[in-house]
């Protein structure tokens, strides 16, 4: 609790208007977004790297945004830091009533559907809910696109509006894939669009049967193209050459080198 109260007392001290930092004074919730999405992203690289220093400076840093916004909240008369922690400490109370309460769950399953039914419960209360309703509820519209479909895939399943097995999904996606093509061969841009989308949805849904985070797995394929691509720049640079000195079969016989390299076992 010291080193919170620390950080809380240095978020005042460079919100003070008299002797404060302009730049911590020109921010309000808005402005801070793209920072708090930013910090929330490296907690999560550094998570997936497994790499524990790094994760806890980055979760330091994801903090402070969540003190940043708190200190505004405070000097406009909305809530503070405390009533923060109080409010989620509170919320974790009553979604595990098997830790705190007597209530018992045979599965996981049921342990699930109890969180998203107090979920629902909540938005309820405060007046959130969509007004059909909706099993689907409502999602944060900066929420990745991909995490998105999934999530509103597993809100639907969980009502049994689902594949009974991975197979159909399988077949869908090559189903969406024709019809991609088609639009492509079409000429169609709109509708190139509109399957292009559904295709992402399936191979979503597919991350979704494959009991993988596919927001994850891009992340990691996105890693993956930087690194192989990186070898390229290395190996054309030490040849005192450019990426356009070469053709695409030459790139390709490097990117393959690099996929050789990655699979090679490491030095004892």
């Amino acid at each position: 609790m010291q080193q919170t109260r620390r950080l809380l007392d240095i978020m005042a001290r460079l919100r003070d208007p008299e002797n404060g930092c302009p730049w911590d004074l020109r921010q309000d919730f808005a402005s801070l977004i793209p920072y708090t999405l930013e910090e929330a992203y490296e907690v999560a690289e550094a998570a997936e790297r497994g790499d524990m220093e790094d994760l806890r400076e980055e979760l330091g840093d994801l903090l402070l945004q969540v003190a940043f916004h708190a200190r505004m909240a405070e000097e406009a008369g909305h809530f503070d830091f405390e009533s923060v922690a109080e409010a989620i400490a509170t919320k974790l109370v009553r979604r595990h009533p098997h830790v705190f309460g007597d209530i018992e769950f045979a599965t996981d399953e049921e342990r699930h559907r109890y969180w998203e039914d107090s979920k629902t419960q909540e938005r309820r209360e405060k007046g959130k809910a969509e007004p059909d309703d909706s099993v689907l509820g409502t999602l944060p519209p900066a929420m990745p696109a991909l995490m998105t479909a999934q999530k509103l895939q597993q809100r639907a399943a969980r009502h049994g509006f689902d594949w009974p097995d991975i197979e159909p999904v399988f077949e869908k996606l090559h189903e969406e894939l024709d019809e991609l093509k088609a639009a492509h061969q079409a000429g169609d841009q709109a509708n190139i669009r509109e399957e292009l989308g559904d295709l992402l949805f399936v191979v979503a849904n597919l991350a979704r049967h494959l009991d993988v985070d596919a927001e994850a797995c891009l992340r990691q394929g996105n890693a993956k193209f930087v690194r192989r691509f990186g070898h390229i720049e290395r190996r054309i640079a030490e040849r005192g050459a450019r990426l356009t000195d070469h053709t695409l079969a030459e790139l390709d016989a490097l990117w393959d080198e690099a996929k050789r390299r990655e699979k090679m076992p490491a030095p004892d």
